[in-house]
């Protein structure tokens, strides 16, 4: 009986092999990474091959090399309703030397939440978060539970870079007095870089890198260290915009969408002085997770774009101009919240419907 219990606790460690997915470049060998996961948000890799994994219902857990899973104590109060809980995650370029983890969460202000950054060291046996501290958090937060946006991109210059939603509040994304809908660049204490856009606007939010958003949940940079966003329109209309310093991607005066009552949204799609997306996608697939390929297994795959949709069940490939797409789906593709592209060049996929996270490699 003993020696059957060893066996399966091995079992049970190792990645468990699923069918493959078809996609233009052949098959896509898929495995079993994680499971029995609830409301999972986002992952990041560690090194020595374990990885962090958010749930939104305010759990944190540690995976180690051999699939044991660890829940990591030590998180803030987290405002868990709608949309709201604990959210992104990033592993800094430099966790070997720091062991600090930057995560994202809903954090209670009044009656209302809002976007918050928070930081932490991740303890040597990786149980717990200790030095807890908020590094950021939005002017103004909003009831309601919707839009937190909340992906974080570290910078090539180690800048953080920090997405939110208008929560809900449709004007507040053309409004720079407050931090809604916007695309935010922190230092990585939180302080404001100094070349920032509006830092010496008066009435200005001095964090904000860009505005006009709706909801980007899904960020990432290109090979020449360029960010990108992916966010959610309303009927229609859901984005891939290109980052540029001090730019307004014109939400909600602009859109390729329209209200979910089928009223038309702001002024059209187009007007002088806004910027136009990318890529738009009509009908919305929901996007979420975003990750720019940069990795050796998939060579063919080099700069394009790969968004997960929560709607349609499937992962939309872009090339790098957004010009032509791809979509890739099977039953592991069941509302994708996070795609990454692991250190050995294989794309991990989040999958809420599932509540697993699934490795695809050639």
């Amino acid at each position: 009986m003993r020696r059957l219990l060893l066996v399966m606790s091995v079992l049970v460690a190792m990645p468990m092999a699923a069918q493959a997915l078809q996609s233009e470049s052949g098959p896509l060998q898929v495995s079993v990474m994680a499971d029995d996961l609830d409301a999972p948000w986002a992952m990041g890799f560690l090194p020595g091959g374990g990885f962090l994994v958010t749930e939104r219902g305010g759990t944190l857990l540690h995976f180690r090399p051999n699939g044991r899973r660890i829940a990591v104590s030590g998180l803030p109060e987290i405002a868990v309703g709608g949309q709201g809980g604990l959210l992104d995650i990033l592993i800094p370029r430099d966790f070997a030397e720091t062991r600090e983890v930057l995560f994202t969460y809903a954090k209670a202000q009044g009656r209302g939440e809002g976007t918050a950054l928070a930081a932490g060291i991740l303890s040597a046996d990786g149980t717990a978060l200790q030095n807890v501290r908020v590094l950021f958090e939005i002017e103004r937060g909003s009831n309601g539970g919707r839009h937190f946006g909340s992906r974080l991109v570290e910078a090539n210059d180690g800048t953080i870079f920090m997405t939110v939603g208008d929560r809900g509040d449709r004007p507040s994304a053309q409004d720079l007095g407050v931090h809604n809908g916007s695309v935010l660049r922190l230092n990585r204490d939180g302080s404001v870089p100094s070349n920032n856009p509006f830092v010496d606007e008066e009435g200005a939010q001095p964090e904000i890198w860009s505005y006009g958003h709706r909801n980007p949940q899904g960020a990432a940079l290109d090979t020449a260290g360029q960010l990108w966003v992916n966010e959610h329109g309303a009927r229609g209309g859901d984005e891939v915009n290109r980052v540029q310093r001090g730019a307004n991607y014109g939400w909600p005066v602009i859109s390729y969408g329209r209200h979910y009552s089928g009223l038309p949204i702001g002024e059209g799609t187009t007007k002088i002085g806004l910027q136009q997306p990318v890529h738009y996608w009509d009908p919305s697939i929901a996007p979420s997770g975003m990750m720019i390929y940069t990795g050796e297994m998939f060579p063919e795959w080099e700069g394009d774009m790969f968004v997960g949709s929560l709607k349609f069940g499937l992962i939309s490939r872009l090339s790098a101009a957004g010009d032509e797409e791809e979509r890739i789906a099977g039953p592991e593709t069941d509302r994708v919240r996070d795609i990454r592209q692991a250190p050995d060049g294989s794309i991990w996929v989040m999958s809420v419907g599932n509540g697993a996270i699934y490795r695809l490699s050639k």
